[in-house]
């Protein structure tokens, strides 16, 4: 086996780990689970919501989630997919996410950015942007 074969394998293995990351986030927000979602940042992580209100450090994330997260899905379900990641380098991830959210209000989209760092073999949130989608 030649080593960009190898490398191709090893680059697939990551966008397959970080697609199972983005994968717990629907998971927790879809079953209103604060701290499966918690779980999945770096202590001093940077969260934007789609509001536009920045929490910094998991703390301020577990409060704001903590408020909103609990009844927040009601009726309502969220879908989330990858549709690109870049590599800053090989333990550090851009990850563009669609989401797409189904409410009895009707469907709405929002367009994630997830910056992702790899500590201790596995992918955390670092610095994540939340941005809602507005039709032209």
């Amino acid at each position: 086996m030649n080593a960009t074969r190898i490398n191709e394998q090893t680059h697939e293995a990551e966008i397959e780990a970080i697609r199972q990351v983005v994968a717990t986030i629907e998971h927790s927000q879809n079953n209103e689970l604060p701290e499966e979602f918690l779980g999945l940042f770096r202590p001093d992580a940077i969260w934007t919501t789609s509001g536009g209100r920045r929490l910094i450090g998991r703390d301020e994330i577990s409060v704001f989630t903590h408020q909103v997260l609990p009844g927040g899905m009601k009726d309502s379900t969220v879908t989330f997919e990858v549709v690109h990641v870049l590599f800053i380098r090989p333990d550090v991830a851009a990850v563009k996410v669609r989401q797409l959210y189904q409410t009895p209000d009707g469907p709405s989209e929002g367009s994630p950015l997830f910056v992702m760092s790899k500590e201790d073999g596995r992918w955390r949130l670092t610095a994540c942007q939340n941005t809602g989608v507005v039709d032209s």
